[in-house]
């Protein structure tokens, strides 16, 4: 096993940054995962000669999520600070990024697949965002889920924290590409649609594609992790459902 939760390396003559998420099976996107991705888009992207990024994973599922553990108030607000600009240097990334899962796709590690460019997803993914069932909402995928899917689309995932098949992600445009190699499936359209570009012309139709859309995504997501902070963490039943689920036992609801 590596020492660190994410196996990093270039390859296509150094013009593709790889990260791969290496804690199977569950790939839980904790501070020590987060922390490392930061690290490697900090290190690589300057590149001038980079022209796309790929995340995958290793072991049968991308991600089960974020860490419930540190959902909890002590330390709730740092978590949700890195995540968030973690998201925010994805949005923000200056080539296309391209995100490839299969198996479990939820939570927190659909919120960091949400942000990027492109999604290829094999045909027996599950995707969702199940925060609800613990009580408390996905305060990126409330921010990330509209502008990709739709207001009712994302609402109807949010609200009632169900699991959706590759298919029906493909139809609702959550997935962009069926495949059952998506890894396979993503090097060959970086062979065919990033490989013989301009590196530098690249980064600017990827600026002008999203501007405008990311200064509206930092905003709403700074107001959402406020609601989330001070509102949502300061109620019994938010509070209840993370340590339920901890605790493995049913929670108990006071609607309050």
């Amino acid at each position: 096993m590596t020492d660190s939760p994410i196996k990093v390396w270039l390859e296509k003559d150094g013009c593709l940054l790889r990260l791969r998420l290496a804690r199977p099976k569950a790939n839980i996107v904790d501070a020590a995962m987060i922390a490392a991705l930061q690290g490697a888009l900090a290190e690589h992207l300057p590149d001038p000669h980079l022209r796309a990024v790929l995340l995958d994973s290793e072991g049968p599922h991308f991600s089960f999520g974020a860490s419930v553990e540190e959902h909890l108030p002590e330390s709730c607000a740092a978590m949700l600070q890195q995540l968030h600009a973690l998201i925010l240097q994805i949005l923000e990334c200056p080539v296309p990024f391209m995100v490839a899962v299969k198996g479990q796709c939820l939570g927190g590690g659909l919120e960091v697949a949400a942000a990027g460019h492109l999604i290829f997803a094999a045909p027996v993914t599950s995707l969702g965002q199940p925060e609800i069932k613990l009580a408390v909402f996905a305060p990126a995928a409330s921010c990330l889920l509209p502008e990709r899917i739709g207001q009712a689309h994302a609402e109807d995932l949010l609200f009632s924290g169900r699991s959706i098949g590759a298919e029906e992600a493909h139809r609702i445009g959550l997935v962009d590409v069926l495949a059952e190699d998506p890894e396979q499936a993503a090097l060959a359209y970086f062979d065919e649609h990033y490989a013989g570009r301009s590196a530098s012309s690249l980064r600017f139709a990827v600026r002008a594609a999203r501007t405008g859309v990311n200064e509206h995504l930092r905003a709403k997501l700074a107001e959402v992790e406020r609601l989330y902070l001070e509102e949502l963490m300061a109620t019994h039943d938010a509070v209840e459902g993370l340590t339920a689920f901890i605790g493995k036992r049913p929670a108990v609801w006071e609607d309050r």
